[in-house]
């Protein structure tokens, strides 16, 4: 039996120190053992890994990680009472279970641990977004920063990510997402399995690094995107109006709109922007 066996129960580590879940963390605690196993193992063996885990409250996923091959799990925690907590847990690991007290937005996870790293999260709702969009940045940077990112939203933002053209939910976050890595929807949990209970479900998404070649810049597409779907309405010779003259060069429609648009378009339309703009003010 290893230390981690002995430990108590969640609940009682919430107990113990009072870990109320406090809605401007966006903290919704994951306590089933089964699904923070079923988490951890959605990228295949961490076998000489590092994790790096955002949020871990009380620790349940922590301990799902710390129970895999990972050769060390790096959490990151801004709530000072959960740092407090988890500190029988980080005994118990043996040096394998490193606590940082800080901002995930701040936090250079590149800077925390060595390669090859894996990101495993049940993300706070209100940071999902920009944590995940700052992740696929060290991703188009090099595609080696991380193996895999395994991620838990809402539902609805999950569905955003795999969303393809044509669907209302697909914008700027599905392009991003899709064109730096391959997301897959693997888990949608209820409310129930949370405490407290959210009003929504929750979707894990596995994303897996692609190797990009020819590739513009990342602020290109992002800033390309945001004005595109900013006016998802209007026809793209209208949102996109500086730029109608590369339409027909690359054979797009321009009285198409943005959800009309494929990724390869919009990168191939971001790489001739890159070349006539090289500090593109879009």
């Amino acid at each position: 039996m290893s230390k981690l066996d002995t430990l108590p129960p969640l609940r009682e580590i919430i107990s113990q120190h009072e870990l109320r879940a406090e809605k401007s963390f966006g903290q919704n605690f994951l306590l089933d053992l089964n699904i923070t196993t079923k988490i951890a193992r959605q990228a295949g063996s961490l076998e000489g890994k590092h994790a790096i885990e955002i949020g871990p409250g009380p620790g349940g996923l922590t301990r799902a990680l710390l129970e895999t091959e990972a050769e060390t799990v790096t959490a990151i925690e801004f709530d000072p009472r959960c740092i407090k907590a988890l500190q029988s847990l980080k005994e118990a690991a043996h040096n394998r279970l490193n606590l940082v007290h800080g901002d995930a937005l701040e936090a250079d996870l590149l800077t925390l641990t060595k390669a090859p790293r894996v990101i495993a999260a049940n993300l706070p709702y209100n940071i999902a977004t920009p944590l995940l969009v700052k992740w696929l940045k060290d991703l188009h940077n090099d595609p080696t920063n991380y193996d895999a990112l395994i991620l838990m939203f809402q539902k609805e933002v999950a569905e955003r990510i795999v969303a393809t053209p044509n669907d209302k939910t697909y914008g700027r976050l599905a392009i991003l997402a899709q064109w730096i890595t391959t997301p897959r929807m693997v888990m949608t949990l209820p409310p129930q399995a949370f405490t407290p209970a959210p009003k929504v479900h929750s979707s894990v998404v596995l994303f897996k690094p692609k190797q990009l070649r020819d590739k513009p810049k990342f602020e290109t597409v992002e800033k390309l995107t945001a004005q595109a779907f900013g006016q998802r309405r209007k026809m793209i010779r209208q949102s996109l109006k500086p730029y109608v003259s590369l339409f027909e060069e690359l054979g797009i429609d321009p009285t198409l709109r943005a959800e009309d648009l494929t990724i390869e378009q919009f990168i191939e339309l971001a790489r001739r922007i890159d070349h006539i703009h090289p500090h593109p003010q879009l």
